[in-house]
C-alpha cells in the first residue's frame, strides 16, 4: 500500500504522537462535510508498534451527522482535508483509507474497533470533539479516553495516558467488531500518496 509523507515519530519509544495545530475555516470545513448516514458508530483507532509491543497513537471516528476523525496530536493530514483543533473533516471512505494506510506499515500495526450508537451519543460525541481544542504532543490518549470516558454507555472507560489501556477498555464494551490492520510494505514507499493526494477526488 501507498502512504502520505511521513513516519509517527515517536516519543521514548512509548508514543508516536506529534503536535499538529491547523485552524481551517468555517467555510472550508462547511464545503467538504462528508454524511455517511445511519447506522451511528464510534470506531477507536490504536496504532501499536511492532518492535516494541508498545501503544503509539489513539484516535476516533465518528459518524454522526457527519463523519469526520478525532486525531489529537496526531501527524496525519491530508491537502484536501481542512482540519480544526484536531478534527479532520470530510472523511470519506477514501480518505478514511488514506488515514488508516498512512499508519500501518511493517513496524505499526492498527487495531481498529467499533461500535453501533445512537444517532444521540454519536452526536454527543461529535460536539464533544469539537469542542476538546489543541492536544500537546504525546497527550493523544489522554484527549481520546476523556472525550469517551463520560460519553452514555462508556462511562466504563479509564481516562489514561496508554493507548493500549485504552483498547483494552473498549474492547470491553457491548458488541464492538475488532480487526488488526497490517501491512508489510517497505517504509520507504512514505510520501508517494502525498504526491497523489494534491490532485486525487476523495469521493
Amino acid at each position: 500500500m501507498l502512504r502520505i509523507a511521513f513516519c509517527l515519530a515517536a516519543l521514548l519509544g512509548l508514543t508516536a504522537c506529534a503536535a499538529y495545530t491547523r485552524g481551517s475555516s468555517e467555510a472550508e470545513v462547511a464545503a467538504i462535510k462528508y454524511v455517511e448516514g445511519p447506522p451511528n458508530y464510534v470506531t477507536l483507532y490504536t496504532v501499536i508498534n511492532n518492535r516494541s509491543g508498545s501503544g503509539a497513537h489513539s484516535a476516533i471516528l465518528v459518524n454522526a451527522s457527519e463523519r469526520v476523525i478525532f486525531d489529537p496530536a496526531g501527524s496525519w493530514y491530508h491537502p484536501k482535508l481542512p482540519e480544526r483543533d484536531e478534527v479532520h473533516y470530510g472523511m470519506t471512505d477514501k480518505a478514511l483509507a488514506y488515514y488508516i494506510d498512512y499508519h500501518a506499515r511493517a513496524t505499526y500495526d492498527v487495531i481498529e474497533q467499533k461500535v453501533y450508537v445512537t444517532p444521540e451519543v454519536a452526536e454527543l460525541l461529535l460536539q464533544k470533539m469539537k469542542a476538546y481544542g489543541p492536544v500537546l504532543k504525546s497527550m493523544c490518549t489522554t484527549a481520546t479516553s476523556a472525550v469517551l470516558s463520560d460519553l452514555p454507555g462508556f462511562e466504563s472507560i479509564s481516562r489514561t495516558w496508554f493507548p493500549k489501556a485504552l483498547s483494552r477498555d473498549f474492547a470491553k464494551l457491548p458488541g464492538v467488531i475488532t480487526r488488526t490492520i497490517t501491512d508489510d510494505t517497505d517504509e520507504t514507499n512514505h510520501g508517494i500518496l502525498m504526491i497523489q493526494a494534491n490532485g486525487d477526488p476523495l469521493e
